[in-house]
C-alpha cells in the first residue's frame, strides 16, 4: 500500500481541508476556531475555571491565556479572580457571548450540511459512529451508552 493510499493520508487531507473552511468561515464572524473551543466549553458551563478550560481543551496555559484575552478584547467573555482564591481565575460569557451562540450553531450546521452532501443518510450515521469510536481511542474516554 502507498502512502496515498492509506487512511492516515486520507483523514489527514479531510481534517485539513475541513478546518480550512471552518476558519474562513469563523474568520468571517471575526473569531477563530481556538475562541470557539472556548465558547463551546463555556455555553455548556459559563464560569468555568481557566485551568480546568486548559486541561479539558488540552491547550497549555500560555495559549489559552492568549486566546481568552483576545476573547476579552472582543467582549466575548470576562476573566474574574474568585474573593476566596486569589489564584483561581473563573471566566464568564458576556452577553455578546452569549449572542454569538446563534450565530455560531447556525454556520456550524451548515458547514457539517455541506461536508455531508455527498453521504447517504446511513453513510453519514457510519461515519458519525467511526468518529466517535477513533475520538474515544484518542482522547482515553468511555463511549456513551
Amino acid at each position: 500500500m502507498q502512502f496515498h493510499q492509506t487512511v492516515n493520508h486520507l483523514l489527514s487531507r479531510v481534517a485539513t481541508a475541513h478546518r480550512s473552511r471552518i476558519e474562513k468561515r469563523l474568520a468571517a464572524i471575526g473569531i477563530h476556531s481556538g475562541q470557539l473551543a472556548i465558547l463551546f466549553e463555556l455555553w455548556k458551563t459559563d464560569g468555568r475555571r481557566q485551568v480546568d478550560l486548559a486541561s479539558e481543551l488540552r491547550l497549555a496555559p500560555p495559549t489559552i491565556n492568549k486566546t481568552l484575552t483576545g476573547m476579552i478584547d472582543l467582549g466575548l467573555v470576562t476573566r474574574e479572580r474568585l474573593e476566596d482564591d486569589a489564584r483561581s481565575t473563573r471566566i464568564f460569557l458576556t452577553d455578546a457571548g452569549e449572542q454569538m451562540r446563534q450565530v455560531i450553531e447556525a454556520e456550524w450546521l451548515e458547514i457539517e450540511e455541506e461536508m455531508l452532501t455527498a453521504l447517504t443518510e446511513t453513510e453519514r450515521l457510519i461515519l458519525f459512529d467511526l468518529l466517535t469510536k477513533l475520538k474515544h481511542f484518542y482522547f482515553g474516554t468511555e463511549p456513551e451508552e
